[in-house]
């Protein structure tokens, strides 16, 4: 086979099955080729999300450096061990596991086959020098997207809850509920934020990653019911529930996005979306896969940050007329602070 194609190994849940599948496979990823794989977390690879920005990072260097392919898709945490065994078993060069929730198992892998390289998106390496960590500091520009909230909010009650209670997700929180208050601050208007207090470390959160769901869609309708007309739901494709209880409350509400554009990306919700806390992860992915096709691959950790590109605020949009130019100019020399490190987003 002279290309292994990608989504070959969507879905399967053991490692002999996926092994089964790629018999007589392996000869895709040897003579020169290199070969690029990721295993996703929960969510599926178009969750609109982390999973797809990854995902789209891996096709950008299929279509722009000629590399192959593959991935294997989790549909529940007991196919992360066996997916990325998959990867291991096609001769993949690089394998990318994405999400915090495999980092027990990318390590595992890592450890069991220090020939190959892995990258762990959202996670950290237990000393493998063979595992490079992608972590984003997203508190800055989420930091950034909490003083737009609180600045655009005629309530003055922003909202945000969280998928799962981990730091990839809080990172968000955090800086969302300190650019809140940091408008409070400097206005002098009473800003409440409902769903996270970073202190108590307390807030709503769905329990999993599952798009839209019934839960998602209830904690965005309580927290409307609190007052809040600005939401920010941190867990991967959750602007369709948000947008219902929005619409369902008959409020003038809107949403932050989280990860990707959301309003470019998924125009059907542009109208509720507001802003979007981008972590720009396809680019990173690219740019990782290029440094291994060129023998340049390292174990060192990439942190993306307002400074270098890696995390920002996307435009506004239709939404640009309805925040002040006073609004727009403090949120860049918040921005340039934080990069200068004057401001802490997370104070």
């Amino acid at each position: 086979m002279a290309t292994l194609t990608r989504r070959a190994l969507t879905g399967f849940a053991t490692a002999g099955a996926a092994a089964l599948v790629l018999a007589g496979c392996a000869g895709g990823a040897g003579g020169g080729d290199y070969l690029a794989c990721a295993v996703s977390d929960e969510g599926s690879w178009n969750d609109k999300s982390f999973n797809e920005a990854v995902y789209d990072g891996l096709q950008l260097a299929e279509s722009e450096l000629g590399v192959e392919i593959a991935e294997a898709e989790s549909n529940t945490p007991e196919d992360f061990g066996p997916n990325l065994q998959a990867m291991v078993d096609a001769n993949c060069d690089v394998i990318f596991g994405v999400g915090f929730n495999l980092i027990e198992d990318i390590n595992a892998a890592a450890a069991a086959n220090p020939e190959v390289n892995f990258v762990t998106v959202d996670g950290f390496s237990d000393g493998n020098a063979n595992l490079k960590p992608v972590n984003y500091a997203m508190a800055e520009s989420s930091y950034l997207a909490g003083y737009l909230a609180a600045a655009y909010s005629t309530t003055k009650v922003v909202g945000t809850y969280g998928g799962m209670q981990i730091p990839a997700v809080t990172d968000f929180m955090d800086g969302y509920y300190y650019g809140a208050m940091a408008y409070a601050s400097e206005t002098g208007e009473d800003v409440t934020v409902v769903g996270w207090d970073p202190m108590s470390e307390t807030g709503d959160f769905i329990g999993d990653f599952v798009p839209n769901s019934a839960t998602s869609k209830s904690i965005a309708a309580s927290q409307i019911e609190a007052g809040a007309d600005v939401l920010f739901p941190v867990g991967g494709d959750q602007f369709g529930a948000g947008s219902e209880a929005i619409t369902e409350a008959g409020i003038d509400g809107v949403m932050i996005g989280v990860d990707k554009d959301i309003a470019l990306t998924s125009p059907e919700y542009a109208d509720f979306v507001l802003t979007s806390a981008e972590k720009r992860m396809t680019q990173a992915t690219f740019d990782i896969i290029q440094d291994g096709a060129a023998g340049e691959f390292n174990g060192d950790i990439y942190v993306g940050t307002l400074a270098n590109g890696g995390t920002d605020l996307s435009p506004l949009y239709d939404f640009d007329a309805e925040v002040s130019q006073e609004v727009k100019d403090r949120l860049e020399e918040i921005k340039q602070g934080i990069i200068d490190g004057d401001i802490d987003p997370l104070s």
